[in-house]
């Protein structure tokens, strides 16, 4: 599979790359944690604390604005708090960037590497993209972007789900939406199939553009097979002062909200991203889980040779 990846990359004439797993900055997204290690020597003889990447997104762009053209990246990542059934703290994930394209066009790519990789190991029906608010009318019997709490209670209590303690009387859509996609929609997605589900919440673009509109929306896209994500894809925000203000946005939920520790922002990504990204479109594809799927099992500590627990 990591041959088949390569050779399609190939072909194309997209650049492989490797970027640091070392970083001076963290990642502000208040729903990840960065795994920290402490460098000694010179330059920092009293110490320095450095995050083990959970992407190498920044850094790629970085090369992306130095004019690099299409480029992938394929390696380990790493995300504390994170081990389980579809989860290790370490895991291999695939990154690609395409000059040109917007996430519609990215998918399509996508979908071909993917069904390319897969439909040898198992059967797949046609591929479908459906929008965020069809999977949720479909699957939940309700229209997130117009919904209210109450509906939205309604929705969680039907198919027998019980909100977290906090949330029961919470107003924000947001963690409502993300509690019911999680519960309800992602299980019943991508069925023998690779579906793709796009136009998302513009609350959930950190990285991504939002086209203006009632609602305005994503240019994101993710990609189910057999109710498992597999990937996560953008038409990248080139916006260095947006950026900045979706940053420390995050910065602030993630103190506030999640309760953790702020983390230095990357001021080189800014100035990437101020003295130009070309435009484009970006995915992260989990390694792992496409090899699960591939060998039919039903964990990724199946297809790890040392999961964290043997690590």
């Amino acid at each position: 599979m990591l041959a088949h990846i390569r050779d399609f990359f190939a072909q194309r004439a997209v650049l492989e790359v490797e970027t640091p797993v070392l970083s001076a900055a963290g990642i502000p997204d208040p729903h990840l944690r960065s795994l920290v290690t402490r460098y000694t020597g010179p330059g920092a003889t009293h110490g320095r604390e450095l995050y083990l990447h959970s992407s190498p997104e920044f850094a790629m762009k970085r090369l992306l604005a130095a004019g690099s053209g299409a480029i992938y990246q394929l390696g380990k990542v790493f995300r504390d708090g994170e081990a389980g059934r579809l989860h290790n703290p370490e895991f291999t994930l695939l990154e690609w960037y395409r000059i040109g394209y917007d996430h519609r066009a990215l998918m399509s790519e996508v979908a071909e590497l993917v069904t390319g990789l897969l439909s040898v190991h198992i059967p797949l029906a046609a591929t479908e993209s459906l929008s965020y608010q069809e999977v949720f009318q479909r699957h939940a019997g309700i229209d997130p972007h117009r919904a209210g709490h109450e509906q939205f209670a309604a929705c969680a209590a039907r198919h027998g789900i019980h909100p977290p303690d906090g949330l029961a009387g919470q107003h924000d859509a947001a963690l409502w939406r993300d509690l019911l996609l999680s519960h309800v929609v992602e299980p019943r997605l991508g069925v023998g199939r690779l579906t793709f589900v796009y136009d998302y919440p513009a609350s959930q673009a950190a990285l991504a553009r939002v086209r203006p509109g009632d609602p305005p929306l994503a240019s994101r896209f993710e990609l189910y097979v057999n109710g498992i994500e597999l990937a996560n894809g953008f038409h990248e925000l080139a916006d260095a002062a947006e950026q900045r203000t979706r940053f420390e946005r995050q910065l602030h939920a993630r103190a506030v909200a999640a309760g953790l520790p702020a983390v230095p922002l990357d001021e080189r990504l800014l100035a990437a991203l101020t003295a130009g990204l070309p435009d484009c479109a970006g995915v992260a594809l989990g390694f792992d889980r496409l090899a699960m799927l591939a060998a039919g099992a039903r964990t990724l500590a199946e297809v790890l040779a040392f999961p964290v627990d043997r690590a």
